[in-house]
C-alpha cells in the first residue's frame, strides 16, 4: 500500500505548482514583451523586413514589407545579396538563415541608383561638351565671316546655320553647368537688362509660327546673377516656343507676368502650346518629352531659382504655365 501524503507535503506540492505557474506566466509575459520589442524595432527600420518560417509562412514582418507583398513573392532565398528591379524601382535584397527561419530585407535604392546614373551621364556629357566646344567655336567664326561675304539671297541660309550653332552652344553650356553645379554671382540689376537679353536670345531661336511675346513693361530692381536669370527665363520661353510649334494652331502667345510681395519676386509664364505630357519628368535630368531637348532646361531652371532663394512650381488652373519665385 502506497504511503499517504501528509498535509504538509500536499501544501508544499500545491505551493510548488503555484510557483511554477507564476514562473510560467512571467515567462510568457517576458516572451510577449520581447516579441513586442522586436516588432517595434523592425518597425522603425527604413527597409522592408520579413522573418519566414521553414514552410514559407511569414512569422513576422513590418509595415514596409506589408506594402511589398508582390515583391516578396519574387525573392530568391538562396542568394544573400543582390539587386532587383520591381515596378520601376530598384531594391537591394539581403537574406540570411537563423534558427531555421529565413531573414529577408529589401532596401529601396532607387534614388541612390538614379544619382549614380546621373553622375555618370553628367560626366560623359561634360566630356563630350568639351570635345564639341572647339569645333563649334570655329564653325561660328566661319559663319560670321561668311555672313559678311555671302550674296544677299543666301544670307537666310547662313542665319539658320548661326541659329543652329546658338542652340548647340546653349546645350553645351547647360551640360557643363549641370556637371559643375549652379553657382550664382549675385549683384544689383534691373528687369530691363533681363528683358533685353531675352529679346536678343529669341532672335537667335528658330521657329516658324507667328508668336506674340508679352513681357512685363514695368522696370524694377532685382538681386541676382544676370546670366543665370537669363538662362532661367529663356529655358521656359524656348520650351513654350517648341510647344506652340507642335500645336495645330498657326500662331501662339507666350505671356510672362510679374508681381511681388514682401519676400519674393513672383513671375508666371503661360503659353498656348500643347499640354505637358508627363509632369513627373519635368524636373528629371536627361528626360524630355520633346524632340528638341536634352532634358536639362527645367532642371537647371529649378536649380537657378533655388540658388536665388526661390522655387518653381506648376501653375494651378486652366491655363498651362509655371510660377517662378525669386527672393527679393
Amino acid at each position: 500500500m502506497s504511503e499517504m501524503i501528509s498535509a504538509e507535503e500536499l501544501k508544499a506540492l500545491i505551493d510548488q505548482t503555484y510557483k511554477v505557474e507564476e514562473e510560467y506566466v512571467a515567462l510568457r509575459q517576458s516572451y510577449a514583451h520581447l516579441q513586442s520589442t522586436i516588432e517595434q524595432v523592425i518597425e522603425f527600420l527604413p527597409n522592408a523586413i520579413w522573418i519566414v518560417e521553414p514552410d514559407g509562412s511569414i512569422f513576422l514582418q513590418n509595415s514596409q514589407a506589408k506594402g511589398l507583398d508582390k515583391l516578396f513573392e519574387t525573392l530568391r532565398w538562396d542568394e544573400q545579396d543582390y539587386e532587383v528591379a520591381f515596378e520601376e524601382r530598384s531594391f537591394l535584397i539581403k537574406s540570411a538563415l537563423h534558427n531555421e527561419k529565413h531573414l529577408l530585407s529589401a532596401t529601396d535604392i532607387t534614388d541612390q541608383k538614379r544619382k549614380e546614373n546621373l553622375a555618370t551621364m553628367g560626366q560623359m556629357a561634360a566630356h563630350l561638351s568639351h570635345e564639341i566646344r572647339n569645333p563649334i567655336g570655329s564653325i561660328a567664326l566661319l559663319a560670321s565671316t561668311l555672313m559678311k561675304r555671302v550674296k544677299e539671297e543666301n544670307k537666310p541660309i547662313v542665319t539658320e546655320i548661326q541659329k543652329s550653332l546658338y542652340r548647340i552652344e546653349r546645350i553645351i553650356k547647360a551640360t557643363l553647368m549641370f556637371s559643375k553645379g549652379v553657382s550664382a554671382q549675385k549683384g544689383s540689376l534691373r528687369w530691363w537688362q533681363i528683358r533685353e537679353a531675352l529679346e536678343s536670345a529669341i532672335g537667335y531661336y528658330s521657329y516658324g509660327k507667328k508668336i506674340d511675346f508679352c513681357f512685363p513693361d514695368d522696370d524694377f530692381d532685382l538681386v541676382g546673377d544676370l546670366d543665370l536669370l537669363v538662362m532661367l527665363f529663356s529655358n521656359f520661353i524656348f520650351n513654350a516656343v517648341d510647344a506652340i510649334e507642335l500645336d495645330e494652331n498657326e500662331d501662339g502667345v507666350i505671356e510672362l507676368t510679374y508681381r511681388c510681395d514682401e519676400r519674393y519676386h513672383i513671375f508666371e509664364i503661360y503659353d498656348s502650346g500643347i499640354a505637358i505630357e508627363n509632369k513627373k519628368w519635368l524636373f528629371e535630368a536627361f528626360k524630355s518629352t520633346k524632340e528638341r531637348g536634352n532634358g536639362l532646361g527645367l532642371v537647371l531652371a529649378k536649380n537657378i531659382a533655388q540658388a536665388h532663394g526661390g522655387e518653381i512650381t506648376v501653375c494651378e488652373g486652366e491655363r498651362k504655365g509655371f510660377c517662378i519665385t525669386l527672393a527679393r
